[in-house]
């Protein structure tokens, strides 16, 4: 991929040549009550004629820079002292005047319609941006005793081509027919420019990718579902506010191969936009050809006989590649909760099957033998589930440590138990309590996770 450098030292900025976004002042003597032939002839303007040109990063370009970036930008570009916006709200146009009676257009190329050059400012620091060079997004190393041309290996950017590379030996060894999918979770690596957002984007990262086998035939319907049983899976997990969004790519957005492809996006606090956490991706059969054509010579090496109808096939695949890190990170964000009517206002609200420790036992205190009902209770759990035995602090502050660490439910041994062998059960969302027999303490908490 082309990359364009900052040259100022302290800057040294990459970017992704195809995510900036050139934007000129046209020199203009329209006004905001512009014509259709007029507003025309601004979106065809030549940007060989503008008085200056600045860069934006695209995601900026898409929302419409807040109008004092906008001054920043523009006084930065024209050194002018006072500037005068005014808006066409029937064409979407900024018109700009000066304090010495200049009136310009400012225009925006398209991205990919009019590629950085040299020389254009940076659009952190305003200093001189370098050529745009390639960019290899795959990690080199080498393997073996000797270091040379033969010995040179790349870290996998995708977990995905490991189960194409085996498609034909899983068929073979496992008597499977189609439809049907093989799964993986692993490392992958990508030499990304910016990693930033926390785990969002790294280096290093753990994806999670089915990829479904299928007759061409019944493709879409194969797609549709996959699509829907993923959307479903996060919210079941609790990730099931407005912040999921699923977004259908358009027809403009889809590899050439592919027939059909959903985002699932969060919107993150650190965005302001909603970023993928998930594609569910119609890829037809461009995988299995490819690896058929430069192994074997042969696009349809990879080709299954229908046992029924004798037909001769390569299927077609729909791939759902999430990433383990983004969707921890999801979870995290979407848990955190703020109650300002509780003692302990913040706590994490993950779904019971997510939270890292699924209960704790308490002794009211520590003493009256009440530790001595505890602690068996909690060797019992903790065979099972991970658990917390905790008999400091007065039960309020306890309370509230394991609320900020997630943990949905709280066992607690008190007065009452020694009299009726039932203890106290903490709801951790509501700080509700109920009292159950402690005998009955693990076929509660299974009960509740569901497992």
């Amino acid at each position: 991929d082309p990359m364009v450098a900052c040259k100022t030292e302290g800057c040294k900025k990459l970017f992704r040549a195809d995510q900036l976004v050139p934007t000129c002042l046209i020199p203009t003597e329209y006004d905001v009550n512009l014509t259709a032939d007029q507003a025309a002839k601004l979106m065809n303007a030549d940007p060989s004629q503008a008085a200056c040109r600045w860069i934006e990063e695209i995601g900026a370009y898409e929302k419409d820079r807040e109008m004092k970036t906008r001054d920043a930008y523009i006084k930065r570009a024209i050194r002018a002292k006072k500037l005068t916006f005014e808006r066409s709200t029937s064409w979407n146009f900024w018109f700009l005047s000066t304090d010495d009676g200049r009136r310009f257009a400012i225009w925006s190329a398209r991205p990919g319609t009019d590629m950085v050059r040299s020389s254009d400012p940076c659009p952190i620091c305003f200093g001189e941006l370098a050529e745009p060079r390639a960019f290899n997004l795959m990690f080199e190393t080498n393997t073996g005793a000797l270091q040379d041309s033969s010995s040179k290996v790349y870290l996998r950017p995708e977990t995905a081509q490991g189960i194409f590379v085996n498609f034909k030996n899983v068929m073979d060894s496992t008597r499977v027919k189609i439809p049907f999918g093989i799964a993986q979770i692993g490392k992958a690596f990508r030499n990304e420019i910016n990693p930033r957002n926390f785990t969002f984007r790294s280096r290093e990262f753990e994806q999670m990718e089915i990829e479904f086998f299928c007759h061409p035939n019944e493709s879409m319907m194969w797609y549709e579902f996959w699509r829907d049983v993923r959307i479903k899976w996060y919210e079941s997990l609790n990730i099931r506010s407005e912040k999921l969004r699923p977004r259908q790519q358009g027809k403009e957005e889809l590899a050439h191969y592919s027939g059909a492809c959903t985002d699932i996006e969060y919107l993150f606090p650190f965005s302001d936009e909603p970023q993928e956490l998930e594609g569910v991706a119609h890829r037809g059969c461009y995988d299995l050809s490819q690896h058929g054509k430069h192994s074997r010579g042969d696009e349809n090496a990879f080709a299954v006989i229908d046992d029924d109808t004798k037909e001769k096939f390569v299927p077609h695949v729909i791939e759902p590649s999430a990433g383990a890190d983004r969707f921890t990170l999801a979870t995290i964000t979407e848990a955190y909760t703020v109650d300002e009517t509780r003692a302990s206002p913040e706590f994490m609200k993950f779904h019971p099957r997510l939270a890292p420790i699924k209960a704790a036992v308490f002794p009211l205190v520590a003493k009256d033998g009440l530790p001595e009902v505890g602690e068996p209770i909690y060797r019992e759990i903790r065979k099972h589930y991970p658990c917390q035995y905790d008999a400091k602090q007065s039960i309020g502050k306890r309370y509230a440590r394991m609320d900020e660490a997630g943990t949905p439910f709280c066992f607690t041994i008190d007065g009452q138990t020694k009299v009726d062998g039932t203890v106290t059960v903490r709801n951790r969302d509501d700080a509700s309590q109920i009292r159950i027999d402690k005998t009955r303490c693990l076929e509660y908490l299974r009960d509740q996770l569901g497992l």
